[in-house]
């Protein structure tokens, strides 16, 4: 992910350590003559987890100011194999795309199958009626980082209602 986003020109917006897979994506993006911006809350910065070699970092004091900062600065959202925090990013940002918050695009970087059983639930929302097809198509789902790339050059948002009542104006 980070070679193909440097590569191409994309600057990478992370949360802004030095560890784990997103400190080899920094790595790879920066490796590859990209850009990339972290942010990250004071509270782990002093724990010297932050990476000191991007091409800015921004300290903010919360997790919900990273958050709101990192939002601001990205034209899209992908979410590669994690934890809990990753799945409660991309939804978060998925939530807001389906209020109509944002346009920008939203996915998941399915590498071997790793979100299949997500993806599987999300269908389930589908299938029960809690989430609308239109709204499930807010998230793009592919199994390469070309293959992704290429889905969110295709986006375009879709027009939503989530809040209009049937047979209401």
């Amino acid at each position: 992910m980070g070679d193909r986003l440097g590569r191409r020109g994309i600057t990478l917006v992370y949360g802004g350590a030095s560890v784990g897979l997103m400190g080899i994506t920094a790595d790879a993006a920066l490796a590859a003559g990209g850009k990339v911006i972290g942010v990250i809350p004071e509270s782990l910065f002093s724990k010297e987890v932050a990476h000191h070699g991007l091409t800015k970092l921004h300290r903010v004091h919360s997790m919900h100011e990273r958050k709101t900062l990192m939002y601001d600065l990205s034209d899209g959202f992908i979410a590669l194999p994690g934890g809990l925090g990753t799945l409660e990013e991309i939804f978060e940002v998925v939530t807001w795309a389906q209020l109509g918050l944002h346009q920008k695009p939203c996915g998941f970087l399915n590498v071997d199958g790793y979100f299949d059983p997500l993806l599987g639930f999300i269908e389930r929302m589908v299938e029960r009626r809690f989430l609308k097809e239109k709204h499930r198509a807010l998230v793009r789902v592919a199994g390469t980082v070309d293959g992704l790339l290429k889905a969110f050059e295709a986006f375009h948002a879709p027009k939503l209602d989530k809040w209009i009542v049937p047979g209401e104006t």
